[in-house]
């Protein structure tokens, strides 16, 4: 199944701000960012992430949304093993 995860931005990376690390659910990774560049992401922003990059701005309200809806469909783990296994920086968890 594809997933799009919602995450929450706390680190804008580089110079050039294409990465962000995003915090899903308590686990933090490095995700591209690239694709929303001149929308203006800063740190705090919602974001849904597909393979590692972030693919649109959500609210509050509608990550939470997605997360319950997630865990409805018992497709939590399944979000969350996919987080796991980013790895735009080479680092693992």
């Amino acid at each position: 199944m594809c997933l799009a995860i919602p995450g929450r931005v706390v680190e804008l990376l580089g110079e050039e701000r294409h990465y962000a690390v995003v915090d899903v659910s308590g686990v933090r990774r490095n995700i591209n960012i690239g694709l929303l560049r001149h929308e203006g992401v800063q740190p705090g922003d919602w974001v849904l992430i597909h393979v590692g990059f972030a693919m649109s701005k959500i609210s509050e309200e509608q990550a939470e949304d997605q997360l319950r809806l997630l865990a409805m469909l018992g497709e939590a783990e399944e979000a969350m093993q996919e987080v796991r296994g980013y790895d735009f920086d080479g680092e693992r968890e």
